[in-house]
């Protein structure tokens, strides 16, 4: 499934991905560096967010942060576009720097601050920048140099994060470094980075319930259920649907491309598991939300009244069991109703 859009809430904990267009480098040396660590700075300050992590590579950069009254959007639009401008001024070159879509997930910070922290600060090593714990003390492009005390970083959060192992500011230093050198032998996490999840959520609608799963987000079931419930509110609130004023047969394609299927599998009667499903989820959305009668929906799908209204029931279990589904397709919904 597609990417949705990006999730945010004041005071939220995000790990922000940031790649190079074509697996360019973004960093070319350490003037590049200190360009955008000097405005990541300015950037956390002036909104009010905090910075935990981060780490420059050649080609990509990772950030663990918790936004301030500012959304995630806000803050990154301007640490990048004035990045690349003036990557571009200074390397004399045009054209797009970045992946037009940073990779953003909100995590829940209860469960995985520490672990983000240490896993954000490894890719040194994982990526051969330095060859063992000691030299990433001294690195000077990652946050965990600033963690031991040895890189002066004003803008990067290091007395809440050294909290978490002692209140003696020399032993929480110790038990730091030891956590993060366990984490050496761990490797490549990828359910920190979203790519497990995305593997997950990316199973066929049909047959078997979806496990409420979602690449934007990291955390318990009830943290992701929780999150999903909040957009679904915010989708409807903030653009309400025009009824009836939306092409029918537009919206069947929408949730036939979601379930995999054809627009003529959906309103040729076929009684395949995903065709019925996609049919049910149809049925629910369009008399609910789009005002359309069994009559209109009989005339649209070649079915009976009845088979509508079981077709209906279906639809509504469905969505209630896949929230994130059901967020995707308000959206399309929102998108595509246009006035008379």
């Amino acid at each position: 499934m597609a990417r949705g859009p990006r999730l945010d809430a004041p005071g939220s904990l995000h790990h922000v991905i940031v790649r190079g267009i074509n697996r360019r480098k973004i960093f070319e040396d350490d003037k590049d560096r200190e360009n955008f660590l000097a405005r990541l700075g300015q950037v956390v300050k002036e909104e009010q967010a905090t910075c935990f992590a981060w780490v420059l590579i050649p080609n990509h950069a990772h950030i663990l942060l918790r936004t301030g009254t500012a959304p995630l959007g806000k803050l990154m639009k301007r640490l990048l576009t004035g990045y690349a401008v003036s990557f571009n001024l200074r390397h004399q070159r045009s054209g797009h720097l970045f992946q037009n879509r940073y990779k953003s997930i909100l995590c829940e910070e209860d469960s995985y601050l520490l672990e983000l922290i240490r896993y954000i600060h490894l890719n040194s090593i994982r990526a051969g920048l330095v060859q063992d714990i000691d030299e990433l003390d001294r690195h000077r492009w990652c946050g965990h140099s600033a963690l031991m005390g040895i890189q002066n970083r004003p803008w990067q959060e290091k007395e809440e994060v050294l909290s978490y192992f002692s209140q003696r500011e020399e032993l929480a230093r110790r038990k730091y470094r030891q956590f993060v050198f366990d984490g050496i032998t761990l490797g490549r996490r990828v359910e920190l980075t979203g790519d497990e999840v995305r593997r997950q959520g990316g199973k066929k609608l049909a047959g078997k319930p979806l496990r409420r799963l979602d690449q934007r987000i990291l955390g318990s079931g009830a943290f992701v259920e929780k999150l999903l419930a909040e957009e679904e509110r915010k989708v409807r609130q903030q653009t309400p649907i025009k009824r009836k004023w939306i092409n029918v047969k537009e919206f069947i394609d929408i949730v036939g491309e979601k379930f995999g299927i054809t627009t003529e599998e959906i309103t040729g009667g076929g009684q395949r598991h995903s065709v019925s499903l996609a049919r049910s989820v149809f049925c629910f959305l369009a008399s609910k939300d789009l005002g359309l009668t069994g009559r209109d929906l009989s005339r649209a799908l070649g079915l009976t009244p009845a088979a509508i209204h079981y077709a209906v029931l279906r639809g509504e279990k469905f969505l209630a069991e896949n929230q994130e589904v059901k967020v995707g397709l308000y959206e399309y919904l929102n998108i595509l109703t246009t006035s008379p």
